[in-house]
């Protein structure tokens, strides 16, 4: 729900009281996205806002980070939701031969 509410000289603010969605930025790659909101992770002010899910500014949200995750397979065609198990592998077998 987004409410109108008057603000100075007569002009008019929208008021969200329920949200689900928003517009988020990734800014190391200057990519914004409407996505879904999921949770309020940590409020500043309080945590009574956190406990009853109060957004407001400055507050820290947990978001859906799957249309960033198809954007960067898009743009770079790497899989960010796959772990790379090769690089762990060779991480492993480097670990064991350096106490030789």
């Amino acid at each position: 729900r987004v409410r109108p509410v008057r603000g100075r000289g007569g002009n008019m603010k929208f008021r969200a009281l329920r949200i689900d969605a928003g517009s988020f930025s990734w800014g190391s790659e200057h990519c914004a996205m409407k996505v879904r909101i999921l949770d309020v992770v940590y409020n500043a002010t309080s945590n009574e806002l956190v406990r009853t899910k109060t957004l407001t500014k400055n507050s820290i949200v947990q978001i859906d980070a799957q249309p960033f995750k198809q954007w960067y397979l898009k743009k770079y065609g790497v899989d960010l939701s796959k772990k790379a198990k090769k690089v762990a592998k060779e991480g492993e077998e480097k670990k064991e031969e350096e106490p030789e």
